[in-house]
């Protein structure tokens, strides 16, 4: 399974085209879609598209355009294997916020790989066994 994250999302539905072409990130997500390739998106991640959308036809729009994604809602065991992370991350020296850890857990948990283009996921991966998927590209962020 591809466990989405809010770069991707919001890179493919949030943001306005400018130019003739999907950004790469994007057209890899049309073609794991294409490829019906099994794919979600942790209910944190779903939060943070919507939020700070002001404009209520954006926000029924985005929140339509992910319903072809089934939710990961965190359980007890997200939230505590997060917190592993977290302390991991940290004993090593690399920032970790609780949202990515969280984002790395439902992950994790989920024997799934991460498709982010957010370079924070690079640096936490080889601390918790994180599997990254897609293209991590500093030109999209």
């Amino acid at each position: 399974m591809i466990v989405l994250d809010t770069s991707v999302l919001s890179l493919a539905f949030r943001r306005r085209r400018r130019g003739a072409g999907d950004p790469p990130t994007v057209a890899a997500l049309r073609k794991l879609i294409a490829d019906d390739v099994p794919l979600a998106v942790p209910g944190i991640v779903l939060q943070e598209l919507l939020s700070g959308v002001r404009d209520r036809e954006q926000f029924r729009r985005l929140r339509a355009s992910r319903a072809g994604f089934p939710v990961i809602l965190a359980q007890e065991a997200h939230h505590v294997r997060a917190a592993r992370i977290n302390n991991a991350c940290r004993s090593h020296g690399v920032v970790c916020s609780a949202i990515d850890a969280l984002i790395a857990a439902v992950t994790i948990e989920s024997d799934g790989s991460l498709f982010t283009t957010d370079l924070d996921f690079q640096r936490i991966a080889p601390h918790c066994g994180l599997k990254l998927a897609g293209l991590l590209r500093k030109d999209e962020r």
